[in-house]
Order: C-alpha cells, then sequence, then structure tokens
C-alpha cells in the first residue's frame, strides 16, 4: 500500500496541472493577468506562456530532488506546504512542497528494492509488484483531478493534500510496529536451571527449525532445485553477452570506461525527454493539433495510460530483460526512440494516441534495462554507485528543461517541434552507438571464451 499510495505520485504530474491552472496558481507572473488564462471548452483554461513555464519548474525541482536525495520521510512536510499553499493566499511553497513529495517518495521506494533479497526464489516478482506499485501510484492524481471536475472544483486541492497526510500517517506506525526493531535473540541454556524445562525448550527449538528450513526450501528450493537454478543463471548470464565484463573493478575504474560513459549519455538524454514529455504533453499537442479539445483528450488518455501501461508491461518487460541479450535490449529501445521520435513530430491526433501508448510502455522498459545493465556489467558490489551516478547525473541535467520551456514559449513561439526532433536524432546516434559497442564487445567476449576453452 506504501508503494501504490506514495512511491511514483510525483510523475502523475500532468492530471495535476489542469487543476492548477484552473485554480489561477502563477497566473500573477503574467503580463496581461485578464488573459493569464483563457477558458475553453468544459471549463477548461489554457495558461499563459510564463504561467506554463513556472508550472513545469515545480515539476522538474520535484523529479530532480527525486534524483539526488535519499533523505528521511517528507511526504508530510511536502503535503503541508502544498495544502497551506492553497489555503492561504500569501503562502506559496508549491515549488518547495512538491521537491518534498520527491524526497519522501525516494526514501520509501528505493529502499524496498531489499525485499528481493530476502525472498531470492521469488525475487522477480518482488521486484515486478514494486516496479508495478510505482507505476500505478501515478493514478493517485488522476483519481484526484477526476475527483474534482465530477465535483465541480468543490473539491479543493487543500483539501485532498492536507488530507493525503494520512499516507504518511500510516506508513510511519507501520515501520515501528510492523518491521523488526533489532535481531532476535533467545535466552542462553545455561540460564536454564530446570532440566525439564530446558528440554522443553530444546524440544520446541528443534521444531521451530524444522519448520524454518522447510520454510526456507519453500523460498529458496532444495538442493536439486537449487543446482537447476544454477544452470538456468548460467544460462542467462551467457544470454546476455555482457555478464561480469566489468565485475572486481572499482566503481572509479568503472565509470572511466566506454561501457559508462555510453549509457550514462543515453540516459541522460532520455530522461530529459521523458520529463520534458510529461511536463509538456498538453502544450505540446494543443500547438500541433491547433485543439484545445484533443490535446485535452490526449492529456486524459495520457494521465490514465501512464499508470496502468506501466502495471501492464512488466510482465512483458521481465521476458525481455531475462530471455535477449543486452545489446538486443538496447536495439529494441534505440527503435522505440525512433518510432516515438517521429510519431511525436507528426501532427495528427492517431499520431498523438501512438505516441502515448509507445511512451507509457518505453518508459518502465527503460528504467529496467539501465538497471539490468548496471548489474550485468558493473556487477552487484557497485550497483549502488553506479546506478546512483547514472541516476543523480541525470538529474542534474534536466535542469536544462527549463531552457527548453524557455525555447519552446520564446524563439519557437510554442512549436515543440525542432527541440523534438534535435533530441531523437541525438539520442537516435547515442543508442546505435551504445548498440553497436555492445554487439562487438560481446562478439570479442564469446571468442575470448572459445579460446580460453
Amino acid at each position: 500500500m506504501a508503494w501504490w499510495l506514495a512511491s511514483g505520485i510525483l510523475f502523475g504530474f500532468a492530471a495535476l496541472k489542469p487543476v492548477l491552472i484552473a485554480k489561477g496558481v502563477f497566473y500573477e507572473v503574467c503580463d496581461d493577468k485578464q488573459t493569464a488564462w483563457k477558458p475553453v471548452d468544459k471549463g477548461d483554461s489554457i495558461p499563459c506562456s510564463a504561467q506554463d513555464m513556472r508550472l513545469n519548474l515545480v515539476f522538474i525541482v520535484g523529479s530532480i530532488s527525486t534524483n539526488l536525495v535519499i533523505g528521511s520521510v517528507l511526504f508530510a512536510t511536502g503535503s503541508l506546504l502544498i495544502g497551506f499553499s492553497f489555503s492561504l493566499a500569501e503562502f506559496n511553497s508549491y515549488m518547495v512542497g512538491n521537491m518534498f513529495l520527491g524526497l519522501g517518495f525516494t526514501f520509501i521506494f528505493v529502499p524496498s528494492f531489499q525485499l528481493s533479497h530476502a525472498f531470492p526464489k521469488h525475487s522477480s516478482i518482488v521486484v515486478t509488484v514494486i516496479t508495478g506499485a510505482f507505476d500505478a501510484s501515478m493514478s493517485v492524481l488522476l483519481f484526484y483531478r477526476i475527483a474534482y471536475e465530477t465535483s465541480g472544483g468543490t473539491f479543493p486541492p487543500n483539501r485532498f493534500f492536507f488530507g493525503y497526510l494520512a499516507v504518511p500517517a500510516l506508513i510511519i506506525p507501520a515501520e515501528f510496529c510492523i518491521m523488526p526493531s533489532h535481531a532476535c535473540t533467545r535466552v542462553p541454556d545455561v540460564d536454564i536451571l530446570d532440566s525439564n524445562e530446558l528440554a522443553r525448550v530444546r524440544s520446541a527449538r528443534s521444531d521451530r527449525r524444522h519448520r524454518e528450513l522447510h520454510q526456507l526450501e519453500e523460498i529458496t528450493g532444495d538442493v536439486v532445485e537449487g543446482r537447476n537454478k544454477a544452470r538456468v543463471e548460467v544460462g542467462r548470464q551467457e544470454m546476455s553477452g555482457v555478464w561480469g565484463v566489468l565485475h572486481g573493478l572499482s566503481a572509479t575504474q568503472q565509470m572511466r570506461t566506454p561501457w559508462f560513459m555510453l549509457i550514462l549519455l543515453l540516459t541522460v538524454l532520455q530522461m530529459l525527454r521523458m520529463n520534458y514529455f510529461i511536463a509538456t504533453i498538453r502544450s505540446q499537442y494543443n500547438y500541433m493539433l491547433g485543439s484545445a479539445t484533443e490535446s485535452e483528450a490526449i492529456n486524459h488518455f495520457f494521465d490514465a495510460a501512464l499508470p496502468i501501461g506501466g502495471v501492464l508491461s512488466t510482465p512483458l518487460i521481465g521476458m525481455v530483460l531475462s530471455k535477449l541479450s543486452v545489446s538486443a535490449v538496447f536495439g529494441i529501445l534505440t527503435l522505440c526512440i525512433v518510432i516515438m521520435g517521429v510519431l511525436n513530430c507528426i501532427p495528427a491526433l492517431w499520431a498523438a494516441f501512438a505516441t502515448v501508448v509507445g511512451f507509457v510502455v518505453f518508459r518502465p522498459l527503460y528504467y529496467s534495462a539501465i538497471s539490468d545493465y548496471a548489474t550485468k556489467v558493473f556487477g552487484f558490489a557497485t550497483f549502488g554507485r553506479i546506478h546512483g551516478a547514472l541516476i543523480c547525473v541525470s538529474g542534474l541535467v534536466n535542469f536544462a528543461q527549463s531552457g527548453l520551456d524557455a525555447l519552446t514559449h520564446g524563439p519557437l513561439r510554442r512549436d515543440p517541434t525542432a527541440i523534438n526532433v534535435v533530441m531523437t536524432l541525438v539520442s537516435t546516434l547515442i543508442g546505435i552507438a551504445l548498440t553497436v559497442f555492445l554487439v562487438v564487445q560481446s562478439k570479442k567476449i564469446k571468442n575470448e571464451a572459445r579460446a580460453r576453452a
């Protein structure tokens, strides 16, 4: 429940943005307050350029904070700040509140992956459930927007965010009451003086050990099953084509190799591109299609498809990562980048819906692929530092999204096509370079293995 209600709520920003616009958030930054937001069909509204950029900055700050810091539980602080921002006219802390929400969900989501180590036989299922809950949590703001529109605006954002305080209020007691606070201990046998009591304790302990052994075998499998799993694991490692290529090196040494540089460049661009799309999807298609009604329909479809697509695509992603080589996976990702880039530049309604479908599948696939790549290439020993470096640098580069917004609303006059084309071309070139590099290195590793044999 904590994952579903909290782990990825920030990335449902596209669903919350129309509510923020309707409530006049940041309308004061427009030159002419009378035209700060223009009513369209169904009582919706279009922000001026300055207002749109300021709202996008709220999302940028929140998404960057999730990448840079894993801190204490800060959901309550974020919810309070945003709630007071809507309640008190002079209290403006939308940006800071969103940042605290980002800090809080990272602290809940990232440590959750440790559970996969507790259930080695079912680790893939555990990771799938966590990832699915992360994607599903994006629907929280979608449900709020639906409630806001259904109520005719009588369910204001301040009431929602104050009510959302119930989530951290439930999570914190669960951490103290359910999770163990210290290692289990037992009374030493020498402290038991009665022989009958000693026999009873030892008998009970023996029964408990047999039960625990049986439970462990259910989780990890018996000896025969363990050997079979080992053979399957060896086959999976060989299938990857690059397993263990940098295992044993320090994180610093690994970061100096093309293996890290290429995946870093691709990840930086894809993070920037995905967050830019999430923040600007409505304004992009409002310009490209010339219809506020159609762009609204696309935005609503995206709000629902983002969490649903992430959950439904999880089994497919697991199969792709386990059955295909790393080079094949990144070949597929590069192809997806090209297709999505082309579709995103076509000013047609069908192309817009196709772009959304591709995006909601590509996003979880890419996040899973970089984790899979880091594990297979760099190893478990340095996984945290390597993966953290990828996400951290990507977060820093996401500050460039503000520059892209300024460029779109300024010289490009709201036309996003040029930015989409450039990001697609650069991403495609880097994706091809990484895929070719992986193919060449994979063949080299296989040839060296044959020579040693």
